[in-house]
């Protein structure tokens, strides 16, 4: 049945035959791996079950493998890597989508420096707000800033019309156990205030055809994503007509008000899946075999 909780992931891994993994949340919490997350992705590979890596994160691929490594991740643990940046990276290179061929050469940055990587090498240049083309929002320039912190800078953009790049359409993730601001959450504060905003990542379904391509599945074979988020992760999945397991112990936790690693009531589950609108195949507390 939908929403039907799990112990643990080996069920999982017997039922499918590849996976789409998000990354914060469910493998790490942005500065350290979950208890048992590489322990998981390493039986994975022992079985042969080929694994892809999707994430909402506003940098490109080549990042995050980077960011994993200094976690201790290895890199023979995983496949492919695909992200949110990468996409929006690959859209500004190509400017084939209308959206991005009307854009102009200037771009006002709005996020941290470590995710320039995100435009870098590509045809367009910094510029200051009341001189660009368009905003390119990766999200807040500290973990602790909020949506308040950036009112100021997205009205003057709204109110110069500029186009917006989200190149991550999360609202929160979870660090060191707490929630913190994403681009997604500054975008929506801009789409209230009349700004038009283009977004790539979950949950567009049209990046699912890349990472199923990428687990190079047979025909008959079935593919599982997962991840933390119901309006991200499990929507995305839904939409693109995948099954999807909850990682419960991400974003959602706090609302069930549980601690990390326990398992919640079905009736608990069933109301946070009601209340979000998107429906997950399984629940599992933690990516945990």
């Amino acid at each position: 049945m939908n929403g039907e909780i799990l112990p643990g992931f080996a069920i999982l891994a017997d039922r499918y035959d590849g996976f789409i993994l998000d990354l914060w949340g469910v493998i790490h919490d942005g500065t350290q791996p979950y208890p048992g997350a590489a322990d998981t992705l390493a039986r994975l590979k022992e079985l042969g079950k080929p694994t892809v890596l999707l994430s909402n994160a506003p940098r490109r691929g080549f990042a995050l493998i980077e960011a994993m490594g200094k976690m201790g991740i290895e890199r023979d643990l995983y496949g492919s890597v695909m992200s949110s940046g990468e996409a929006v990276y690959l859209e500004l290179k190509a400017r084939t989508d209308p959206f991005f061929k009307n854009l102009g050469p200037r771009i006002y940055h709005l996020g941290p420096e470590r995710d320039r990587n995100v435009f870098e090498g590509l045809d367009y240049r910094d510029a200051p707000l009341d001189k660009a083309d368009f905003v390119l929002n990766t999200g807040p320039v500290d973990f602790s800033e909020t949506v308040a912190d950036y009112e100021n800078v997205l009205a003057k953009a709204a109110s110069r019309g500029l186009p917006m790049v989200c190149a991550n359409p999360d609202l929160t993730v979870i660090r060191l156990g707490e929630p913190v601001v994403c681009a997604g959450a500054l975008a929506e504060r801009y789409r209230a205030l009349g700004g038009s905003v283009v977004q790539r990542g979950k949950p567009d379904p049209a990046i699912y055809p890349t990472c199923l391509q990428a687990l190079g599945l047979k025909p008959g074979q079935k593919a599982l994503a997962v991840g933390d988020g119901l309006h991200t992760d499990i929507a995305g999945a839904n939409a693109a007509g995948i099954d999807s397991a909850l990682v419960i112990g991400g974003i959602h936790r706090s609302e069930l008000g549980i601690d990390w690693g326990q398992t919640p009531s079905q009736a608990d589950v069933e109301m946070l899946i009601h209340r979000h609108g998107a429906t997950p195949t399984a629940v599992i507390p933690t990516f945990r075999w």
